[in-house]
Order: structure tokens, then C-alpha cells, then sequence
């Protein structure tokens, strides 16, 4: 078990099952994956900039990321169906975890004239989803060896059925909301 994990079994199942009162254990909002795209639109100009993507990708998560290709051809955007057009990666279980205790730990802590995460993310069903604005905020990549600063999106799937389940889940587990 990672550290997280056993702070979510000690104290936030037992916080969460005093506040909503759930009748089963098995109703107790849990995190089920995480997942992590970063999007590269100039990649269909440009294919050599897929290549060190997944390996900043695949650094930051711990899993090999995938690429992903375009699914339609868009003229105006000159892109052709399957050109490559981003990267993302799936985690779950102890990755999953060790992840997020990264994220919430070390790399957030990281981003300039922080004042924590909104709210907003949430999309009515506990989920959530944020933006990064620099992928360079996570300990495990050298700035002096990325090429390009990119964006990435990180989506949280949660089992809870409410937002303000959700969000209790998320806080409880150290994700640092605005106030």
C-alpha cells in the first residue's frame, strides 16, 4: 500500500462515512484512475515533437504514455485523419496513487504565485478535471533538457456520484481548492 492509500483507509473513508452517512462501505467515493493528456496541435506540422513528449509524458507518470492520432480530418486546421496529434497515459492502482501524492506533494507546490486549485473542474458526476500550464513542474523532468514547454490535463475519476462528494474526496486526500 502507498502512503496515500493508507491515509485514504485510516482517515478519510471513516470522515466521509461520518459526514454522508453511507449505509455500505462499497458507497464510499474512491478514486478509480487518473488520467494525463497533453495536446500537441502543432504536432501535425511538426512530427518531431511527438517523440520527446511521450518520453516527458512517460517520465511524469511512471507508464509508458501512447500517442494519440487525430480521429477526423479538419481543413482548416490542416490536419489529416491519424496524424498524430497528442500523448496520454491511464493510471490506476498504486501508480494511480503515487501520482496523486506526487502532484498534491511536490508539483503544484511548484507553480509560481500559487493559490490553489478551483473549484470549476467538476463535471456533476464527482469527477475532475484541471489544466497545467507547465508540464516542467514535476520533479522528475530536467528543464535544462526540455525542448518546449507544454501544457497538460489532468482528470481525476472518482466513484462519487455528487460533485460535493467528489470534491470532500479530493480535499480530504490533500488536493489544496481555493477557499
Amino acid at each position: 500500500m502507498t502512503r496515500l492509500e493508507t491515509v485514504y483507509n485510516e482517515k478519510v473513508v471513516p470522515e466521509l462515512l461520518k459526514e454522508y452517512g453511507y449505509s455500505s462501505s462499497m458507497e464510499i467515493p474512491r478514486m478509480t484512475k487518473i488520467s494525463l493528456n497533453i495536446g500537441l496541435g502543432e504536432a501535425s506540422q511538426n512530427s518531431k515533437l511527438i517523440e520527446p513528449a511521450v518520453k516527458e509524458l512517460t517520465a511524469i507518470a511512471g507508464q509508458k504514455a501512447v500517442v494519440t492520432l487525430a480521429k477526423k480530418s479538419i481543413a482548416q486546421f490542416k490536419l489529416r485523419e491519424g496524424l498524430p496529434v497528442g500523448t496520454r497515459v491511464t493510471l490506476r492502482g498504486d501508480v494511480m496513487w503515487d501520482f496523486f501524492d506526487k502532484l498534491v506533494s511536490f508539483a503544484l507546490p511548484r507553480v509560481r504565485d500559487f493559490r490553489g486549485i478551483p473549484d470549476r473542474g467538476f463535471d456533476g458526476r464527482g469527477n475532475f478535471t484541471m489544466g497545467i500550464k507547465e508540464h516542467t513542474i514535476f520533479p522528475e523532468l530536467d528543464i535544462d533538457r526540455v525542448e518546449m514547454v507544454k501544457g497538460m490535463n489532468v482528470t481525476v475519476c472518482t466513484t462519487a456520484k455528487t460533485d460535493k462528494e467528489g470534491k470532500s474526496l479530493l480535499d480530504l486526500l490533500g488536493m489544496p481548492f481555493k477557499k
